[in-house]
């Protein structure tokens, strides 16, 4: 039997505890939350096994434990984990605080903490939306360090792909600047553009004729604002130099507009659905892998 303890019982918290009962009968889940709302969801429903009230708690029962809150509260949770002898991983969309306060505790990441990033989700983020098959065949990003323990990152490795996602590697640095671009850029864009249009005017006729593209384009917008208020605050150095990028993009495409240069916007435009194609081919060759 292994026992999976989460610290935070959301989305990605649920889907674990869902995915990993799924995969064993005899795996069990031990979780905590500020919620108790969400506990009970859970235990009533079956999702996890037990809830525990503290980190101590959680250390003296879980093989391994994954912290699945808002990046902003690793801070607050890492020092009760100094004396743990397990696995400890996490699912934030950037690295950098979790490294940051390691090294002003420890000196650095101890060699069993794994840091781990599904490449999974929704614009849900509560218990309630939880899905066992959330993380399969998504990929699942773990940024070991040097010095890491190689039994603890072949567990975390084993973890994942139990719960049917695809496990792969990168450095701290360039996960926090990948997932700027695919992730955390277009999530503030979509509430920008939300945000925007909210403000003309009649806000309700503005919503009223928004059809199919502003729909598909915002939907991202509904996603939990505390998450990516801490997202955009924790990685804005990477987030900002892709967002200046885009500035002078939108720039150079409204003086294309401006100056009525019909070859120049063509070229972009094309560019850009060739590039939509390409990465449209790519998720349908990955769903056509066992």
């Amino acid at each position: 039997m292994s026992v999976l303890g989460i610290v935070g019982l959301g989305l990605i918290g649920g889907s674990m505890a869902l995915g990993y009962k799924v995969a064993s009968i005899e795996n069990r889940i031990v979780a905590m939350d500020v919620d108790p709302e969400a506990l009970d969801y859970a235990l009533d429903r079956g999702i996890i096994d037990s809830a525990v009230d503290s980190i101590a708690e959680l250390t003296q029962v879980a093989d391994i434990i994954c912290l699945c809150t808002p990046v902003k509260q690793l801070a607050s949770i890492i020092p009760a984990l100094s004396d743990y002898q397990g696995v400890v991983t996490d699912v934030g969309s950037v690295k950098v605080p979790l490294i940051e306060a390691t090294e002003e505790l420890w000196g650095g990441l101890p060699g069993n903490w794994v840091p781990g990033h599904p490449i999974a989700g929704s614009e849900q983020h509560s218990v309630r939306a939880a899905k066992a098959d959330l993380f399969a065949n998504h990929k699942t990003i773990l940024t070991p360090i040097d010095g890491v323990n190689p039994q603890c990152l072949d567990e975390v490795k084993a973890l994942w792909q139990s719960l049917g996602a695809e496990v792969i590697t990168m450095t701290v640095a360039h996960h926090d600047d990948v997932l700027a671009q695919t992730s955390h850029l277009p999530h503030l864009l979509a509430y920008t553009l939300v945000d925007v249009l909210a403000g003309f005017g009649d806000e309700r006729e503005v919503f009223e004729y928004a059809a199919g593209g502003f729909r598909d384009f915002s939907r991202i917008a509904a996603s939990d604002p505390e998450m990516w208020h801490d997202i955009f605050l924790t990685n804005k150095t990477a987030l900002l130099q892709r967002l200046k990028t885009m500035i002078a993009a939108l720039d150079d495409t409204a003086s294309m507009i401006e100056n009525g240069d019909s070859d120049a916007l063509m070229v972009k435009l094309s560019r850009a659905k060739a590039a939509r194609d390409y990465f449209a081919d790519l998720q349908q060759a990955d769903r056509k892998l066992p």
